[in-house]
Parts: C-alpha cells; structure tokens; sequence
C-alpha cells in the first residue's frame, strides 16, 4: 500500500501529455524560523492553542499528550496515555483534549487543563490523525477517507475519499485545517496533501523534501515527517517523528 502512494505521487509528476486529468499545483517551501524539537517525541498530533503547541506521541507504553514552549521546545504539562496504548493525534474541544489510539479502536477525552482523563469513546477501524474546524472534528485512519465527528458525541456524520486525480490516495496522518482546505501528511513521504473538504480532492501537494538536513538524521532512528500546526497569526509549522526541529515554513508555488 505504501508503494502505491509513492506510484501516485511520482504519477502526479509525469509530463501533462501523460495524464488523464488537470495538473495538481505544487508547492515547495523557504524556511521562516526553526525551533527546537524533543527528540524523544514520536510526533502523532500537533497543534497551537493559546500560544503553546500541544502535541501527542506514539509507541507502546511511551505515548504522551503534552504542552510545549513553541521558542525553547520544553514541555511544561504532560500526561502519559493508558497502559499499552499506541497513541496517535489530539485535538481540543472546548474543555477537552481528544486523542485516538492506534489499533485498539478506542479514544479518549481529557480535560484540557489538567490533563486529567474524562472519558473514552470508540470507533471502527484504525486512527492516525486529527484535527477540526468550527463545526467538526476531522479524523484520518490510514485509508483515503476523511472522517467528520460531532464534536460533543464523537460520532462519525459523514466522510469524504480523498482522490488525487480520480484515484485515492491512502496513507493520509497527521491533520491540519489551514484556512478552509484539510492539510494532510502522507506517511513515508516528504509531501502535503491540500485537500477540499468538500468533495476529498487534492488541490496542491507540498514537497518538503531536504527540510531536515542530513547532519541532523540520526540513521535509524530519525522518523518521517509528521506534525502540521498553524498558530493564531496563520503561520504554518511543521516537524517530524524524533526530529530536532521544528520548522516555521512559506509555501513557494512550483508548478
């Protein structure tokens, strides 16, 4: 399945004389400011709220919801995910953190204060990421689909396929809302998909390509890129799993 996404992904480059359907924009990106990143952090969930990032990280027995100093990158609040919990992305609500498990099929609410647990729901299938709009909470799972909660009850009320092209593009992490379109990292890659919530079309892919240089990749140990965050000024961060930075970038058209 990953090899897909990459087929597809070096598909949408291919000379327009061998496609089917309109050009997808492309857009590259200048480096505005770096920040320091936790290294220990497996970044799952990231977003602004209040000046602070919050952030959730993943593996077994080592996953955390967290508030973290954008300039010094110190975490000043954190909470460990139960027991034997993959964690995967966060969001707020109100007065809740919400955060999905990898493959339990569970999630769970905390108070966004003090990080204690409320509560848990459940879904179908797997989850990878989140984020929200206004109106609902948006989650991915690891296939093309894009799903839309109720907020208050967690309950899925519709989704959308995401299609690249007219072809679905799986693989979809780490959701962020930027200004009307769902921005999404597609695992084991360098790109961001910009996506229409209305109908899941990509609209514009991001190559962040080289962002991390190679001196700070630790082989085998340094992950994928994954985290997108936008603070109140519509800024846009972005970083990775175990990278030590965290990049303030522009978007640059291409093509």
């Amino acid at each position: 399945m990953i090899l897909n996404s990459f087929i597809l992904l070096i598909s949408l480059f291919l000379p327009s004389e061998q496609r089917r359907q309109e050009d997808i924009p492309v857009y590259s990106y200048e480096i505005v400011n770096v920040y320091p990143h936790d290294t220990t952090a497996f970044t799952q969930g990231l977003f602004f709220k209040d000046g602070y990032l919050y952030e959730s990280t993943g593996q077994v027995d080592q996953s955390t919801i967290r508030k973290v100093e954008l300039e010094t990158g110190n975490t000043v609040q954190v909470e460990k995910f139960p027991a034997g919990i993959f964690g995967e992305g966060i969001i707020d609500w109100g007065d809740r953190l919400i955060g999905l498990s990898w493959r339990r099929q569970t999630g769970f609410e905390w108070d966004i204060n003090s990080f204690k647990m409320k509560g848990t729901f459940e879904y179908q299938g797997e989850g990878w990421g989140l984020t929200r709009n206004s109106t609902h909470i948006l989650m991915s799972d690891g296939t093309p689909d894009i799903r839309f909660l109720d907020p208050e009850t967690l309950n899925e009320v519709r989704r959308i396929e995401v299609k690249a092209q007219g072809r679905p593009l799986i693989n979809l992490n780490e959701l962020e809302w930027v200004d009307g379109e769902i921005f999404a990292n597609i695992w084991q890659t360098d790109f961001i998909a910009r996506i229409n919530p209305e109908n899941g079309d990509v609209i514009g892919l991001i190559n962040l390509r080289g962002l991390l240089s190679r001196e700070d990749i630790i082989p085998g140990y340094t992950d994928v890129l994954n985290g997108i965050a936008v603070n109140a000024e519509g800024k846009l961060f972005v970083t990775g799993k175990y990278w030590p930075k965290l990049f303030e970038i522009r978007l640059v058209k291409i093509k």
